[in-house]
């Protein structure tokens, strides 16, 4: 099941970017909010369908408002810090005089808010405020999230995903890549071909050859892992389990089948996402988190596509072997 997989990476960067906020607060160290404000921006309007604007970017320090949606008469003020005053001192500004018939929204990126919504504010603008709907923090998007279908959810995960991106840890990500390899090698095929010497190639080339224009910002990604696979896949093998062939093997198969009804970066995607599925439903599948797994399905058939064993390779091909 995708769904919590999706939720479980959307809440655990969410909370990592509250803390990192909270943490570097406490140091004086506020270039952080500025970055975060942004992400804010746009991640509601994703997850909220608003257009909001940076109200600063148009009009230099806007006094209690950040962020502006024309559209839907939004003013939102983004804030580390959760306090009754702060939203009474952004209330009282004459600023906000300017947008009448506007909704104000308080927007906590780093603190719950809980008992933030039960406070009686003062609002000597009269502007429209209702502190149990419009206070906005980490928990109560979540929730929202939670409840989206999975299209929605999917969508968002994609967006968090890209936008607060997690450094990888190369021994972790050796571990799970042993770990990924170890699950497949396990999987009984009864026809496995032979895994021929690894090959080194123009990739370019065959990108271009295979018609791979989206396929080609993974594997330029996940082609500098190529070393660290080949080096996991070489102690295995030196122990006799020969789970390179077993990987190669497995990864090659789907290709086989899936290349009858895919073609072009559908079929490239495709491949990821069975392998994705069989790891998940392996009994010998020892959870890691999923962000983490996709990362390691798509190093391991990045890496079989630069070895040759899968797509085609184009007519009078030079490589070398290793």
């Amino acid at each position: 099941m995708n769904r919590p997989n999706y939720f479980n990476v959307i809440e655990e960067r969410l909370n990592l970017l509250a803390e990192r906020i909270k943490s570097r607060g406490r140091l004086n160290m506020l270039e952080f909010n500025i970055h975060a404000e942004s992400f804010y921006q746009h991640f509601l309007n994703e997850l909220y369908g608003w257009v909001v604007l940076n109200e600063n970017e148009i009009k230099q320090n806007a006094e209690a408002i950040d962020l502006v949606d024309h559209t839907n008469k939004l003013i939102l003020q983004v804030s580390a810090t959760a306090s009754k005053q702060k939203i009474q001192s952004s209330l009282s500004k004459d600023s906000i005089k300017n947008y009448k018939g506007y909704t104000f929204k308080f927007v906590s990126i780093a603190r719950d808010a809980d008992e933030l919504r039960k406070e009686t504010v003062k609002n000597p603008h009269g502007i429209a405020f209702n502190p149990a709907s419009d206070i906005i923090d980490k928990n109560s998007i979540l929730s929202k999230i939670r409840g989206l279908n999975i299209n929605d959810q999917e969508r968002i995960y994609k967006f968090v995903k890209k936008e607060l991106v997690n450094e990888i840890d190369p021994l972790k990500l050796e571990s799970n890549l042993a770990t990924v390899i170890n699950i497949l090698s396990k999987e009984d095929w009864n026809k496995q071909e032979p895994v021929g010497e690894v090959n080194s190639f123009e990739i370019d080339r065959k990108i271009s050859h295979n018609i791979l224009n989206s396929s080609k910002i993974l594997i330029d990604d996940y082609s500098l892992h190529y070393s660290r696979v080949d080096k996991i896949y070489t102690v295995f093998d030196i122990q006799g389990s020969n789970k390179s062939k077993s990987v190669l093997s497995t990864i090659r198969q789907e290709y086989a089948k899936l290349k009858v009804d895919f073609s072009d970066d559908k079929l490239f995607f495709e491949i990821i996402s069975r392998i994705q599925e069989k790891v998940l439903n392996s009994s010998n599948y020892t959870t890691i988190p999923f962000d983490e797994l996709e990362l390691c399905i798509n190093i391991l058939v990045v890496d079989a596509f630069i070895r040759c064993k899968i797509f085609e390779n184009p007519k009078d091909y030079n490589y070398a072997t290793s």
